[in-house]
C-alpha cells in the first residue's frame, strides 16, 4: 500500500482521490516497471501535496493578489517530473523510462524552471489563472472529464458548466496574449507576430505559406498558435505539454481512455469516489497492472504544437486523434518497448494512432493506455489500404545522422498532380524501426511503413512537394529504404 500523506480533512481526502490515478498514469509511463511507478507516484505525490499546503497558507484572505501556481493535479504532475529528475541526479536514473532519461539530460527541461518569460506560454498562462478556472480548463481539456462530472468536482451548476467553460476558454486566450506580448523574440518572430495574432483571432482564417513555414520551424510561435486558436483540437496538447512536457500526449490519451472506461461498465476498483480512494492498494494495483504496455514517447513542443495545429482541415475539436508524440532531434535513442495490446485494449482502436515500440522491457498490464497503441488497420500484419487517388511522384531519401543503433532521416516527395491528402509508404531492407516522426503520423507493419499527413499539411498543389523527417533504429546495417509509394502509386526515387 502506498505510503501516502494522511489527509488533514475531508477535502482534502478527496482531494487525494481525485489526483493519485492522475499522478500514477503519469509516473508509470516516466518509469521502467510497476514497482518504480508506485514508488515515484508515492515520492512526486507526498512532495507536491506539500506545496499545496503550503501554497494554502499563504493564500490568506485579504493578503492581496494570490502568487500564481497551478491547479492541484498539474501541479502534482509537474512534481512527478521534478521527482524524476532528482532520481536521474542522484543514481536511480535505471528506474525511469530510457527516453525521458534522454529528454532529462538535454536542454528541454530547462524551460520550465528557467526564465520566467521563457517558460512555455500554456504554462505560464494556466498559472495566470484564478484556480477555480485553470482547474476547469485542466480537468475538461486535459483529463477528458465529461462537463457533468466536472461540475460536480467544482460545485458549479451542471446547466451552465459549459458556458463557463467557454468563458475560460477565452480568459485562457488572452492570458496567453499577455504573456505572448512579454515575450522576448528574435527579429523573424517578431516579425510574423501580428500575423500570427490575426490568423488566430479569426476562425475562418486560412495560414499563409510563409507563417506555415515558419511555425514549423520555431517552438514559440507554434506553440502560441495552438494556444490562441479559438477552434481546433490543439488546447489539449499545448496545456499537457506546456506543464508536464515529456510524454505530454501519451499522458493525454491515458486520460482520455481512463475517462471512456469510467463511462463504459465501470472500473473495478471505483468505490466512493471518481477516482477510488488512493489508500486502496490490493485493488489500486491489480487495476493498475492489466491491458496494454506504453511506449512513452519523447515529447517537443515543436512537434507537439504543431502536428495537432488545426490549421488546414479544421476537423476534430478534441485532442483524441492527436498524433504520436514526438520531437525533431538528432540525438541518439535507445530501443524502446512493444505492446500487446490486451482485448479490452484492442476492443474499439483509434485509426490514427501509431505502432508501439519494438524491444520491450517487462512490465505488468494496466487497462489504461499505455501512451499511443498500433491502429487496426496494422494489427493484421498489412499496411493500412490507401483511399485516395494515385499520384505521379519522385522522392528522395536523405540520410540527416546516423550513430550506432539510431538515425536521422528526411523524405521529400513531389507529386505530379494536387492532393488533397497524401500517404507515403515504404520498405526498410534491414529491420529498421521508426520511432519518432514529425509532420506526418505513422504506421509501422513489419518493414513497411507509412506515413500519413498531418491536419496542416494535407493539401499539396500540382508539381509541389511535401516532406517530413523521423528517427529510427536500426542494427547491423542500414541500407537505404526502397518500394516508395505516394497514395498507393508508385513513386521514383531520385539521389
Amino acid at each position: 500500500m502506498p505510503d501516502l500523506p494522511t489527509p488533514k480533512d475531508a477535502a482534502e481526502a478527496a482531494l487525494f482521490s481525485e489526483c493519485w490515478d492522475a499522478v500514477l498514469s503519469y509516473a508509470d509511463l516516466c518509469t521502467a516497471g510497476s514497482a518504480p511507478a508506485t514508488q515515484l507516484a508515492t515520492e512526486a505525490f507526498t512532495l507536491g501535496i506539500r506545496e499545496v499546503r503550503a501554497a494554502g497558507t499563504t493564500d490568506a484572505p485579504g493578503g492581496g493578489r494570490r502568487s500564481p501556481r497551478l491547479p492541484a493535479i498539474p501541479l502534482l504532475l509537474t512534481a512527478v517530473r521534478t521527482t524524476a529528475a532528482a532520481w536521474e541526479a542522484g543514481g536511480r536514473g535505471h528506474d525511469l523510462d530510457p527516453d525521458l532519461r534522454l529528454w532529462l539530460n538535454s536542454d528541454k527541461p530547462a524551460r520550465y524552471t528557467g526564465l520566467p518569460l521563457r517558460r512555455p506560454l500554456a504554462l505560464r498562462a494556466l498559472r495566470d489563472l484564478q484556480e477555480p478556472d485553470a482547474t476547469l480548463l485542466w480537468l475538461a481539456e486535459v483529463e477528458a472529464l465529461p462537463l457533468p462530472v466536472a461540475a460536480r468536482r467544482l460545485g458549479l451548476d451542471p446547466a451552465v458548466v459549459a458556458d463557463e467553460l467557454a468563458q475560460v476558454r477565452g480568459l485562457f486566450r488572452d492570458r496567453c496574449r499577455r504573456a505572448r506580448r512579454d515575450t522576448p523574440m528574435d527579429t523573424e518572430c517578431r516579425s510574423y507576430a501580428r500575423l500570427l495574432d490575426a490568423v488566430t483571432r479569426s476562425p475562418a482564417a486560412d495560414v499563409p505559406a510563409d507563417l506555415s513555414r515558419h511555425l514549423a520551424t520555431c517552438v514559440e510561435c507554434a506553440e502560441a498558435a495552438a494556444c490562441l486558436r479559438p477552434q481546433g483540437g490543439g488546447l489539449p496538447a499545448a496545456l499537457a505539454g506546456g506543464v508536464i512536457g515529456w510524454g505530454a500526449l501519451a499522458y493525454l490519451e491515458r486520460r482520455r481512455r481512463a475517462a471512456e472506461a469510467r463511462l463504459g461498465a465501470g472500473r473495478p476498483e471505483r468505490a466512493g469516489g471518481e477516482g477510488g480512494e488512493p489508500g486502496n492498494g490490493t485493488n489500486r494495483a491489480r487495476v493498475l497492472r492489466g491491458g496494454l504496455l506504453v511506449a512513452a514517447v519523447a515529447v517537443s513542443l515543436l512537434a507537439l504544437a504543431v502536428s495537432l495545429m488545426p490549421f488546414g482541415s479544421g476537423d476534430d475539436d478534441a485532442a483524441g486523434n492527436s498524433p504520436a508524440d514526438s520531437s525533431p532531434v538528432a540525438a541518439p535513442r535507445p530501443s524502446l518497448p512493444s505492446a500487446t495490446p490486451s482485448p479490452s485494449a484492442t476492443a474499439s482502436p483509434s485509426p490514427t494512432r501509431t505502432e508501439p515500440r519494438a524491444g520491450s522491457r517487462a512490465k505488468n498490464s494496466d487497462p489504461e493506455p499505455q501512451g499511443t497503441s498500433t491502429s487496426a488497420s496494422t494489427a493484421a500484419g498489412t499496411p493500412a489500404p490507401d483511399r485516395s487517388e494515385p499520384a505521379a511522384c519522385t522522392v528522395a531519401y536523405r540520410l540527416d545522422s546516423q550513430w550506432p543503433d539510431g538515425f536521422q532521416a528526411t523524405v521529400s516527395v513531389t507529386t505530379t498532380d494536387a492532393l488533397d491528402t497524401w500517404r507515403v509508404a515504404w520498405s526498410f531492407p534491414d529491420g529498421q524501426q521508426v520511432r519518432q516522426i514529425w509532420d506526418a503520423t505513422v504506421t509501422q507493419s513489419g518493414s513497411r511503413v507509412t506515413a500519413s499527413a498531418a491536419d496542416y499539411n494535407r493539401s499539396v498543389s500540382a508539381g509541389g512537394t511535401l516532406s517530413f523527417g523521423f528517427l529510427a533504429t536500426w542494427q547491423g546495417k542500414n541500407s537505404p529504404p526502397y518500394g516508395f509509394t505516394l497514395n498507393g502509386s508508385a513513386c521514383t526515387k531520385t539521389g
